[in-house]
């Protein structure tokens, strides 16, 4: 089976709706532990720390290139040192596979 990180998100026209909770929960095996899978709320969130504000600021950036390249973007909270980011797709009111691979590609910047 193909990495979620090698994978490309899809139109969320295309997508059959929001996954199931086990879908959700094998999907979120995936990616690194600091990921929270909230399914009454339909999103993953991850808090990252950084040394200072530049650094918070370039993985900011980071973040929004992955998001443009896959059309996929995630709502993100950013402060000095840190950054919270939560992936939901709006599109199916819950999460999709959409969500999980993103995270992946942001999990892959730490590698």
């Amino acid at each position: 089976m193909e990495a979620l990180k090698d994978l490309h998100c899809e139109p969320p026209e295309t997508l059959p709706g929001p996954m199931d909770a086990t879908a959700c929960t094998r999907a979120a095996e995936e990616l690194h532990e600091d990921w929270t899978l909230d399914l009454d709320s339909g999103r993953i969130s991850r808090e990252l720390r950084f040394a200072d504000y530049y650094q918070t600021m370039a993985f900011v950036n980071a973040v929004a290139w992955v998001a443009h390249q896959q059309d996929h973007h995630p709502d993100m909270e950013v402060h000095f040192n840190r950054c919270v980011v939560h992936f939901s797709t709006h599109a199916v009111g819950g999460l999709s596979r959409n969500d999980f691979i993103c995270a992946a590609r942001i999990d892959a910047l730490f590698v």
